[in-house]
């Protein structure tokens, strides 16, 4: 479609390429068609309308004549045709065609013409082809001598008719040629353009209206592939998935449902395109089954896997050597049959000079001589991605053991570069290891950098994708080097990119939504005006050369760059680089599709904001920028977490304002003070505020973007699609997880890198999983928020208007809502109650067991609340004591709720608050008594145990009694003293886990400085402290103070589990919700007609099954 056609001397026209052409023979038939004799001169005019059409007559009249005269041995046959030319000469010559040509019958003459077309350039050259083509040749002369013509002699009998037009050149069909040609006048004379003929896959849709709407963009002029600069790229690789293996396609979860049978469902149309493709029935499995090889291929092109990032990256080689073949002929064109010649093979070796490949497979060589089958699994297909594309180079890290001199044996490690069939290249010794220098994936990019060539290189990321269309635009994307940017020429340029995960769920929708509104309204206003774009990952392209002589394009200390890509722009920033965003050029991106991916995202990411805050690069460019470029530089980079930290701070420290006030009686004070009566436009102005507290605002990037894009009408509804599938609930959710780790990051370090996983997630998470997740970021907070407007909701409703309280705090209940529940929303199944059932049990076990030495955070307990603290254990002083005071607000609840207790009529002296204290002691000495107990008889004598707890159970009975009878305790005091004590218990347990690191910094390592010289750093080595820590640990296991604290930590555990879980179950009684749960997320399936129910059901039928 897209050729330009050789040169013909025979055709005294231009040959315009196929596409643009379409519809222009067959309009031309119908205007013949409809035409009257004596109209000659006005149907000429009407073609000549239009050029093309035109040309497109004439090029197929022509090329017909060439066609039968070449075809034809039998030179009675080639009279008659050369009478038929000479006929349709002197007709237009004389204006005599309408007259002479029975005009109604042309349509019949093109239909047999497209057939014996169609014949000669497919049907395979044996006697039964033969027979096929003589008979369409036969029958298309037939049509014209017969009903076309008017005087024509048709055959006068079946005897002659069978003996014409018979000696054909049946070598020349074989040619490539002509082949050429039957392909072309065949297009010609079918093809039609309609605006009806729209692709029915959306993707493909979307692909052409960008390119489209592209080439109408400002961009560079493109050079000669000759002239261009050179580039490379750069794929960082750890151990993600290459190619899917036929057992990882077939294999089903627990849900029942395979990889290959989620495809089917999510990508009908592509299915179908497949198999008509490779010619299998879908019906037919056992076909299907034999074609594994190419469903193999097929699912991972669609995954976010090494093998679909290869194969878009490689479209930059098939690029440059159809442009640099267009580059070498001249403007007669050329044809299919020309790409086989000197030219095409110099054209290749042009396009190696100028693009190279390299991945860098960090673990390759480990792969190499691994046993483990996934493992070796990797290396295979890897290797037969470099034998698939010759171009492609592999980087990795090799380690060898080499014995020295003195018999030692000596690690060594080497960078090498291979291709092909394993072929080394290259082979360069390092120092040392460099993934264990510093952070790995940007030390994986470091090592490969000094193997990729010329002077630009690409950094992409091994989930992203290309395109052929858009692998044409890299020659004029490079120019952008050459030109002036402002006051420089750029040394990073900024490249769009498109979401490819965001067509099913809902999650991805919005993530694809966010992502895209920042990596094309943003990254754009960022360059400019802004000037303050860095780089932000894939698939920017460096200056190479720039970088190379600047300390290289990532940043690998550990932990301070874990978010590595932006560090290389501050680093070219601060060199005085520009970094610029271009729109019309974009690169596919996969994301995280499931709740719990996400989370890991925009925790890694939180983190990654959080040691920016704190590394020495934003310091030096906020002191080198000027004030709104400073301001800017902050808002755009961490001043958006550092904002949101603050946001909810501020949510906190409203609360606990609010509770002070109520508790003092400050509030009542004031709100009947007779000075303070209208208050109902204070009333108004909260309720105006309250609906921007949503978070509303939040997504107004994403509806600009959409309104540039779509329209602004497509943007309003999108907009309000998105708030009916809880956009908000999802956003006010993560809100919390950038504050959490975040501010856990400054407080106290430790930022890791978090693997989010790339692989297809419709599946249910367990109500367990989810609770790890999220306990801590989310459900302590939102339930100390929750507690925080039930006292002050309780204390404050005998003298406040509902209205007030609802305009105060409405928009804070909606945010305990979305950190408690969210997760769950949003978990596909979560209300069926089978599910529901497996949860509890699931959870209830979790939480049983006991032990946790040696065991994963998954399997107990007590292992994951272990782990909870392992950010305390290298902390400072200063963050502990720190962490020390903020635990400390909550001991205000005691200190406010004992003194409105009806027990105490009103006393106002401090022995009421130590009397407090000493109920809470009680507490905990039952608590101490039954955890005693527990260690001592449950193993051995159960029913000594069960008396135990009941003479505890009995005793506080009594004392409950007691304070009933002769103290005149209420029974709202119970409630209220709950509400006081629990977060008094927290404030206990927070304290206990701070005790263990405090003693260590306090006491354990002052020590190694007093008394021994063991060590340089860190704890003493000496055997005195080991001898101290041994004692002192001995003696607090002795008192076991810390199995009484994880006992109390346990039963808080159960507590926020059973809170948590119980609407969850009470829901899951009802079917239609789960029913409206499925269609809320997965709205966008459901408007593609996907069957969404069928794939969270499970599989039924075997893996490959299409229905």
């Amino acid at each position: 479609m897209l050729m330009a056609p050789s040169y013909s001397s025979n055709l005294s026209i231009i040959q315009w390429p196929p596409f643009l052409l379409a519809s222009k023979v067959p309009a031309a038939v119908h205007m013949a068609m409809n035409s009257k004799e004596g109209d000659e001169h006005e149907l000429i005019e009407k073609i000549k309308l239009d050029g093309d059409r035109y040309d497109a007559v004439i090029e197929c009249y022509k090329s017909l004549m060439i066609i039968l005269n070449s075809l034809l041995l039998d030179t009675n046959d080639q009279n008659i045709v050369n009478d038929i030319d000479k006929k349709v000469t002197y007709s237009m010559i004389k204006k005599t065609f309408l007259e002479d040509f029975e005009m109604a019958e042309i349509g019949k003459v093109s239909s047999t013409l497209a057939r014996l077309l169609q014949l000669l350039k497919s049907e395979p050259i044996n006697d039964v082809g033969e027979r096929k083509i003589v008979n369409a040749l036969q029958d298309f002369m037939e049509i014209t001598t017969r009903d076309f013509m008017k005087d024509g002699q048709s055959f006068k009998d079946e005897d002659e008719r069978n003996q014409r037009f018979m000696n054909l050149n049946m070598n020349m069909i074989k040619e490539d040629y002509w082949r050429e040609k039957f392909v072309r006048l065949h297009l010609l004379l079918t093809m039609k353009d309609s605006a009806m003929d729209v692709p029915i896959n959306l993707d493909a849709r979307r692909r052409i209206t960008f390119f489209a709407n592209s080439l109408f963009m400002k961009m560079p002029r493109a050079p000669r592939v000759h002239d261009m600069i050179s580039f490379s790229v750069l794929t960082p690789y750890y151990n993600e998935e290459v190619l899917y293996s036929s057992h990882d396609l077939n294999r089903k979860n627990e849900d029942g449902i395979s990889i290959l049978f989620y495809l089917q469902k999510i990508y009908p149309d592509e299915w179908n395109n497949f198999l008509e493709r490779i010619g299998v029935e879908s019906n037919n499995e056992v076909s299907i089954k034999g074609r594994m090889d190419d469903i193999r291929l097929w699912a991972s092109y669609r995954g976010q896997t090494l093998a679909r990032t290869v194969r878009g990256m490689m479209y930059y080689r098939r690029a440059l050597e159809l442009q640099c073949y267009e580059d070498m002929i001249n403007d007669q064109g050329y044809g299919l049959a020309d790409l086989d010649t000197a030219k095409a093979a110099r054209s290749k070796a042009i396009a190696d000079i100028k693009f190279t490949y390299v991945v860098s497979c960090q673990l390759y060589g480990v792969h190499k001589t691994s046993k483990d089958s996934r493992e070796r699994g990797l290396y295979e297909n890897i290797l037969n991605l470099m034998l698939t594309y010759p171009a492609l180079r592999i980087a990795y890290i090799d380690e060898k053991e080499v014995q020295l001199r003195n018999g030692k044996i000596e690690k060594q490690y080497y960078s090498v570069l291979v291709k092909g069939d394993d072929e080394e290249i290259y082979r360069i010794r390092l120092p040392g290891k460099p993934t264990e220098v510093g952070e790995g994936k940007p030390n994986n990019q470091n090592h490969a950098i000094i193997f990729t060539r010329g002077e630009a290189l690409q950094a992409i990321d091994m989930n992203q994708d290309n395109y052929l269309e858009e692998a044409f635009k890299m020659r004029n994307l490079l120019e952008e080097f050459l030109l002036t940017h402002g006051k420089s020429e750029p040394t990073i340029l900024g490249v769009r990119e498109h979401i490819f995960t965001g067509s099913v769920s809902s999650l991805a929708w919005f993530m694809s939504s966010q992502e895209t509104s920042f990596v094309t309204i943003g990254q754009r206003v960022l360059a400019n005006p802004l000037k303050v774009r860095f780089h932000y990952g894939h698939p920017d392209v460096f200056d190479r050369l720039f970088h190379l002589t600047r300390g290289g394009i990532s940043k690998a200390s550990k932990i301070i760059n874990l978010s590595e890509d932006i560090f290389a722009g501050f680093n070219s920033t601060l060199r005085r680089g520009n970094v610029t965003h271009h729109e019309y050029i974009q690169l596919g991106k996969g994301r995280d599709v499931g709740m719990n991916q996400i989370s890991n995202f925009e925790a890694k990411v939180a983190n990654g904001n959080g040691e920016q805050t704190l590394c020495r690069d934003i310091y030096r460019l906020g002191h080198r920028f000027d004030f709104y470029r400073m301001l800017s530089l902050y808002f755009t980079t961490v001043g958006f977490y550092f904002n949101s930290m603050v946001a909810v701070l501020t949510v906190y420290v409203f609360l606990y304002g609010r509770l002070y006030l109520v508790l003092s009686g400050l509030e009542k004070s004031i709100l009947q003070d007779p000075n303070i009566q209208n208050i109902k436009p204070f009333e108004n102005a909260l309720a105006t505020q309250s609906v921007f507290q949503l978070g509303m605002l939040l997504v107004l990037p994403m509806m600009m973007e959409i309104g540039l894009e779509k329209g602004f009408g497509r943007a309003l509804a999108e907009f309000v699609i998105m708030q009916l599938q809880l956009a908000s609930v999802f956003f006010t959710f993560h809100l919390g997880t950038k504050t959490h780790y975040y501010g856990r990051t400054i407080l106290h370090g430790g930022a890791k890198y978090r693997a989010t996983g790339r692989g297809f997630v419709v599946r249910h998470a367990k109500f367990a999983e989810n609770y790890r997740m999220y306990s801590r970021s989310h459900f302590v907070k939102a339930l100390e928020l929750l507690i925080l407007l039930v006292v002050y909701l309780a204390y404050g409703s005998s003298y406040r208007s509902s209205s007030l309280y609802l305009y105060v705090t409405v928009s804070i209940w909606f945010l305990v809502f979305c950190w408690l529940f969210a997760p769950f929303v949003f978990n596909p199944s979560c209300f069926e109650w089978h599910k529901t059932v497996d949860d509890w049990n699931d959870w209830w076990k979790w939480m049983g067991n006991r032990g946790g030495i040696g065991l994963a955070p998954e399997q107990s307990w007590e292992a994951w609340w272990v782990s909870e603290h392992d950010h305390l254990r290298n902390a400072t002083i200063r963050s502990l004591l720190l962490e020390f005071i903020l635990s400390l607000r909550f001991l205000i609840y005691q200190y406010g709720i004992v003194y409105h207790l009806h027990i105490v009529h009103g006393n106002k002296s401090f022995l009421v608050y130590a009397l407090s204290w000493l109920v809470i002691a009680v507490a905990l000495v039952s608590l101490k008594v039954v955890s005693m107990g527990r260690e001592k008889f449950v193993t051995r004598i159960q029913l000594v145990f069960r008396i135990l707890k009941g003479i505890v159970f009995l005793v506080l009975i009594g004392l409950l009694v007691l304070l009933f009878v002769g103290f005149d305790l209420a029974v709202s005091d119970v409630g209220a003293s709950i509400l006081a004590f629990i977060p008094t218990g927290w404030f206990i347990l927070l304290v206990a886990q701070l005790c263990g690191p405090l003693f260590r910094r306090l006491i354990i390592e002052p020590l190694h400085l007093l008394c021994c010289p063991y060590g340089t750093g860190g704890a003493c080595r000496g055997p005195c402290c080991a001898r101290f820590r041994q004692r002192t640990g001995a003696a607090l296991r002795k008192m076991g103070p810390w199995d009484s604290i994880q006992e109390m930590a346990r039963m808080y555990e159960y507590t926020m589990g059973l809170l948590i879980f119980l609407p969850i179950a009470v829901l899951s009684w009802f079917p239609f919700v789960s029913e409206f749960q499925t269609r809320l997320l997965f709205n966008q399936a459901f408007s593609r007609g996907l069957q969404i129910s069928r794939i969270l059901a499970g599989q039924n039928g075997s893996g490959t099954k299409s229905d």
